[in-house]
């Protein structure tokens, strides 16, 4: 491991027993993850208990807006993992520490341009999405609120990728754990004390957010060696933001796309009434401990690939593929099988005394919850491929399987037959195809990287290839 960071926190993932290393890394990612999901399960659960259904309604109708966005710039950060850890694993110094400040600088940028965007656009895009008037005020409140805290999301994200590429994937851990007992805190102060609805648990989110930022940007500033910040090195320098940006702009492309196509499908859910629409935020914020607990995997992947390919220690990859695969089968099935059997009492804490609400709920549960573990083959695949340094392939297969199979099912299958079951269909369909594509574009990619780094690397250095 580069002296990039501190040998306490830091994991190596080229060397050693590999699963015991794995689970070492993705154990703290899951926790975090899950943890998150904690955070906004209890802003969801706050509202619902003390502020009611339309609230409730309000916050879910800009999921689909937020992730839209948000999302878009959390996933150029997969440019930072990537790029950051195949430099660790190269030993490549000097490159890490402009790849760091790099990724900062542009973590500052994606901030302000998702702040200026959302506060600006917030009602407009609500309203394409036909967001029901009775909510529509409110939803926008809550919308402007939540993008006010951007910039921080962004700095936490990107200094939280600068470590996890370097091994470390416990402190993120810690800092969120702070920053999300001080949202559940302040939930309860904004919502309860002092009359708030909405605007209390964005608010109470952009305070939290902008604590585990500070959090993030202090350790990386007394970090030792090549991951130190310092704000006078910060600057896009030339290549490395060209590097960052080509890995990470087609992870972002994608995630704009999933989230067009999720678009698409909270329009229709919202041309049913507001009780559907309050059952399917509870449901699909339950859905997300599945989801978080399973992308800590995506992340995993990336991360032990990149060091294992800048390390050239290609024949890890087959190992890297296998483990992560069981481990997030394991995850998916075990969150999805304990939710599914506790559904009704689960969705009971977000959604008191609306037993309508809560058949909704289970409804999605049933479908989503449980095949919820082909989502997480098919991103523990693409992170494989992400580490190997190829990101395009890998998202147009996505947007192709996904995206095309949901936005084709909802304009024929959903328009022939307005039902929620059939419109949730559409997720376990679009999962199973794309799982099986992205499994073969990995092998694929993996036998193409080694025979062209076989071929390009000289004869006498053919040794260092493992």
């Amino acid at each position: 491991m580069a002296p990039a960071a501190s040998k306490k926190y830091t994991i190596d993932l080229t060397e050693g027993p590999l699963l015991k290393k794995i689970l070492a890394f993705a154990i703290p990612m899951m926790l975090s993850s899950i943890l998150q999901s904690l955070y906004n399960a209890a802003d969801i659960i706050v509202v619902g208990r003390f502020a009611g259904p339309q609230p409730l309604a309000a916050v879910g109708a800009t999921g689909a807006v937020i992730a839209l966005f948000v999302n878009l710039f959390i996933a150029l950060s997969v440019g930072t993992s990537v790029t950051v850890s195949v430099a660790i694993g190269a030993r490549d110094h000097a490159r890490i520490h402009r790849l760091v400040h790099t990724s900062i600088a542009l973590a500052l940028l994606c901030g302000v341009g998702i702040t200026i965007t959302g506060m600006v656009g917030a009602e407009w895009m609500l309203s394409l999405l036909d967001t029901p008037a009775d909510i529509l005020p409110m939803a926008t409140k809550y919308m402007r609120i939540y993008f006010a805290g951007s910039i921080f999301s962004m700095l936490y994200n990107f200094g939280g990728a600068v470590l996890r590429a370097a091994g470390d994937s416990r402190r993120p851990l810690y800092f969120l754990a702070i920053a999300g007992l001080l949202n559940v805190g302040l939930n309860l102060i904004f919502v309860i004390c002092l009359g708030m609805d909405a605007d209390g648990v964005a608010l109470a989110t952009a305070i939290s957010q902008c604590l585990s930022a500070l959090l993030v940007m202090i350790t990386l500033m007394r970090m030792p060696g090549d991951c130190h910040f310092s704000l006078r090195h910060m600057r896009f320098y030339r290549r490395e933001t060209l590097d960052v940006l080509k890995t990470g702009l087609p992870a972002g492309l994608q995630s704009v796309v999933f989230n067009f196509s999720n678009s698409i499908i909270q329009k229709a859910i919202n041309s049913f009434d507001t009780l559907a629409i309050a059952g399917n935020t509870a449901a699909g914020n339950l859905d997300g401990f599945v989801y978080t607990g399973m992308y800590a995997m995506h992340t995993t992947a990336v991360t032990a690939a990149g060091q294992n390919v800048g390390a050239k220690k290609f024949r890890s990859l087959n190992k890297i593929i296998g483990i992560c695969l069981l481990l997030v089968t394991l995850i998916g099935i075990v969150l999805g099988g304990l939710l599914l059997l506790f559904a009704e009492p689960l969705l009971s804490l977000y959604l008191p005394d609306t037993p309508e609400a809560i058949k909704f709920g289970v409804l999605r549960m049933s479908i989503t919850t449980a095949t919820y573990f082909l989502c997480g083959w098919m991103d523990t695949l693409v992170g494989v491929s992400r580490g190997m340094g190829n990101t395009l392939l890998p998202m147009i297969v996505s947007v192709v399987g996904v995206c095309g199979i949901r936005l084709g099912w909802v304009y024929t299958v959903f328009a022939a037959y307005h039902d929620l079951r059939v419109l949730y269909l559409s997720y376990t369909a679009s999962w199973a195809v794309t799982a099986l594509l992205q499994l073969l574009l990995c092998l694929w990619i993996k036998h193409r990287l080694i025979r062209r780094v076989w071929e390009t690397t000289p004869q006498a250095e053919r040794s260092t290839i493992s």
